[in-house]
């Protein structure tokens, strides 16, 4: 595959980020981006005045691109980026999502995104965002979901609500099958390109290229599963995947290496993708992640964890609705 990247050096003291295009949108987003849904507390409570001083000092080092939805912290993380994005809205490129409400709640009728859009615009103090996206589109059915929802955010983008739409999800045969019916300018995937998961750039990076869709990858980390603090009791990973990345976090803690650190640098370096989204609340997460990416590898250790993580590699789990959507089990082998 071709590289796509392109370099727009954004100077901040010692610290230099790469601007990539974001598919064929025109817009040049940091290569490192802001995940959002941690000032939500998603993650566990958070201090709003710190999530505030995380949010300027991204904005200060060049991150340029921030990503939220109504669904994290039930509204609240949405609410916490406006603020923080006060004075600073024409600095950024912003992205909120519509179609999931709670846990449990999904709506994609007209009428629920049309409102869902509204109240999100109303908390991120701002009358557009740049991308809009359907949330976790696995929980509704095709019919649904690329019927009148898609059909919804082509009338919010001629409003004016939005610049450029999307979806995101987990199984990457329903991300497919959205992208090759639907035209979308981005989509989100999360899980699938990191140390224990490379997926996404066999089954859909491809598809995504061939139609010029940005493509954003999510949760290099695997929702805390490449973390020394490990991942929260309710990941859904199988019980062999979340044993050998407790094999590889103890490998690197050994060796005075952040198994966190190892995976951002891994996934930055992986060709077709056009940012990396990563939840961030504090300023030391800001300026960690920056500097993680700065470094290359340790190709030793990296090539040791690679060798613990094989027993779990491209392991995945249900999501959602999938089965009710085409082809929905051709990626587990």
């Amino acid at each position: 595959m071709v590289s796509s990247r392109k370099w727009y050096p954004y100077h901040c003291g010692v610290k230099q980020l790469e601007y990539r295009m974001l598919g064929q949108t025109g817009l040049r987003v940091s290569a490192l981006s802001f995940g959002a849904s941690p000032l939500g507390g998603v993650f566990g409570p958070v201090d709003t005045a710190e999530c505030l001083q995380a949010v300027h000092k991204a904005v200060d080092l060049g991150i340029n691109f921030f990503d939220v939805s109504p669904y994290y912290g039930l509204t609240r993380a949405e609410e916490v980026l406006g603020e923080a994005l006060l004075g600073l809205r024409s600095q950024v490129i912003l992205a909120t999502k519509a179609g999931r409400l709670t846990e449990d709640r999904f709506d994609f009728s007209r009428r629920g995104l049309m409102r869902s859009v509204e109240e999100s615009l109303r908390r991120l103090r701002t009358d557009y965002v740049d991308i809009l996206q359907l949330h976790d589109i696995e929980f509704g059915t095709p019919d649904e979901v690329l019927g009148e929802a898609y059909q919804t955010l082509l009338e919010l983008k001629v409003q004016g609500k939005c610049r450029f739409v999307g979806m995101t999800g987990y199984p990457l045969s329903v991300l497919r099958h959205a992208l090759e019916q639907c035209r979308l300018d981005v989509v989100l995937s999360y899980c699938h390109c990191n140390l224990t998961n490379t997926l996404l750039k066999t089954w859909l990076l491809p598809v995504a290229a061939e139609k010029g869709t940005g493509m954003i990858n999510a949760s290099v980390t695997a929702m805390g599963l490449l973390t020394q603090k490990g991942p929260p009791p309710w990941h859904p990973a199988p019980p062999i995947l979340r044993e050998c990345c407790r094999q590889a976090a103890a490998y690197c803690r050994e060796r005075g290496v952040d198994i966190a650190a190892l995976s951002l640098q891994f996934a930055y370096r992986q060709e077709g993708i056009d940012t990396m989204l990563v939840g961030m609340s504090k300023v030391r997460h800001v300026e960690s992640n920056i500097a993680a990416i700065e470094q290359e590898p340790d190709e030793e250790i990296l090539a040791a964890v690679q060798r613990i993580l094989q027993p779990g590699r491209d392991q995945v789990w249900p999501s959602g609705r999938e089965a009710e959507w085409p082809a929905a089990a051709y990626y587990r082998g």
